[in-house]
């Protein structure tokens, strides 16, 4: 496996099941952004300043908390949305669509809204 990669691990009857942290964040973008009134993902820079472990991707910190994965999105929402209802939208997309395509355990997904667009 590729060096410098952080991999989840998650071990099953057969064998070891290893995902890279990049496509479990990957996988997080693309549900967060199907979410209609998610406007994007806050840069790196941005959610830096959230502390913690660095960003797996643009707006995305991932980690594996014992047997299950934990999710930080830092997003920006269109003006006029109603920014709970969003976010729980958010994170149900994210929980499922994590759930369901890697067969972990999703303990949290964490919704940090950093900015609104206007566009």
């Amino acid at each position: 496996m590729g060096d410098n990669k952080e991999y989840m691990t998650h071990q099953e009857n057969m064998g070891t099941i290893q995902i890279s942290e990049d496509v479990v964040a990957s996988v997080a973008t693309s549900a967060a952004l199907d979410v209609d009134g998610v406007s994007g993902l806050l840069s790196a820079n941005m959610s830096d300043f959230m502390g913690g472990k660095k960003m797996t991707a643009k707006g995305v910190r991932v980690e594996m908390v014992e047997d299950a994965i934990v999710v930080h999105l830092f997003l920006v929402i269109r003006y006029g949305c109603a920014v709970s209802e969003i976010a729980t939208k958010v994170q149900e997309s994210v929980f499922t669509t994590l759930r369901d395509m890697t067969g972990f355990d999703v303990s949290a997904v964490n919704v940090h809204v950093g900015g609104i667009s206007f566009e």
